[in-house]
């Protein structure tokens, strides 16, 4: 006889979106696993039961809301172990209902803006999903070729980057003083507060500590290889550069926000690198903890395609300036 792990736990949770964009969290009560944190509601399936009708099932026993399956959005899965038994979470966004939640299991719930979460008041294995909600599909990093010389039109094109509804920059400038590259976040950092937009340095944890909330850092794979945790604080955002299995496990381990996988199809910028393709890109985005962008071959009308496949959205250079 040979030895099998259990299969993992299929579990639903529910993204609830109000009209003023607000997320509903239940507490996790006393004696059970996980007391006291936060998480998305929902609950495991049923022998045979189809997933949306054992979410739409769990809303109505734990909130008294009748949700209706049709509606749901898929948000991301997301595969998770609490010590020997594993679990997928699998979270779908879902903004009609019918009823007013209410705590039926005597839980606690409050309603909150994604943005104002406290990422580590919520059980380990929700935060992905919070991520995914606040995340864009869009991920946009400056171009390389840029020189400090090129300082004032850089400003300007990120300001109206920003102004135009983009909320996720990387400052990737390899050819400019470290402290330029701080001191061009520390002048949109007043612009990316008001809009609610994260800006994240190349590998610089250490700028991104100084300059505080709304700047983060988008870590190489040599540096998170070598870290034991996450090198920021959760108001912070932290991304990683991906390129496969390993390493994304190594990010969730570390405990980033979102990961880029690369590439997935070819690059003028590097010839040799082998494209990941479609296939290989949504089973690893499959296998991930974490959002996943695309980054490598793709541009911003390959996001719904980056969607179909499991990721978060795309993240590219060129074709998005």
């Amino acid at each position: 006889m040979t030895d099998r792990a259990p299969a993992p736990m299929h579990v639903m949770a529910g993204a609830l979106l109000d009209a003023r964009g607000r997320v509903l969290l239940a507490q996790r009560p006393p004696g059970k696993h996980l007391a006291g944190c936060w998480e998305f509601p929902g609950g495991k399936l049923e022998p045979g039961e189809a997933p949306l009708d054992a979410l739409a099932r769990e809303l109505h026993e734990e909130l008294g809301i009748e949700a209706d399956p049709a509606d749901a959005m898929p948000l991301i899965r997301v595969p998770w172990a609490y010590g020997a038994r594993g679990l997928l979470l699998d979270a779908w966004r879902i903004d009609r209902w019918r009823g007013t939640p209410a705590p039926l299991d005597g839980q606690a719930l409050r309603w909150c803006a994604p943005m104002q979460v406290d990422p580590a008041e919520l059980a380990p294995a929700d935060r992905a999903i919070l991520q995914a909600l606040r995340l864009p599909s869009r991920y946009l990093i400056t171009p390389a070729e840029a020189e400090p010389a090129d300082a004032g039109a850089c400003f300007e094109r990120l300001r109206r980057a920003i102004k135009g509804g983009e909320r996720l920059l990387q400052l990737r400038l390899p050819n400019w003083p470290v402290d330029d590259v701080r001191a061009l976040a520390a002048r949109l950092l007043p612009l990316a507060r008001a809009y609610d937009a994260q800006l994240l340095l190349n590998a610089d944890v250490e700028g991104a500590r100084a300059l505080g909330a709304n700047v983060g850092v988008h870590l190489k794979a040599t540096q998170f290889a070598a870290l034991a945790e996450r090198p920021l604080p959760w108001r912070q955002p932290v991304g990683a550069s991906c390129h496969d299995a390993a390493q994304l496990a190594q990010a969730t381990r570390v405990g980033v926000d979102f990961a880029t996988l690369s590439p997935l199809a070819a690059t003028a910028s590097h010839p040799g690198a082998t494209p990941l393709g479609w296939d290989r890109f949504g089973a690893l985005a499959a296998q991930s903890a974490l959002p996943v962008y695309a980054l490598g071959g793709v541009g911003p009308a390959d996001a719904a395609a980056v969607r179909r496949a499991g990721g978060q959205g795309v993240a590219g250079i060129r074709a998005f300036w």
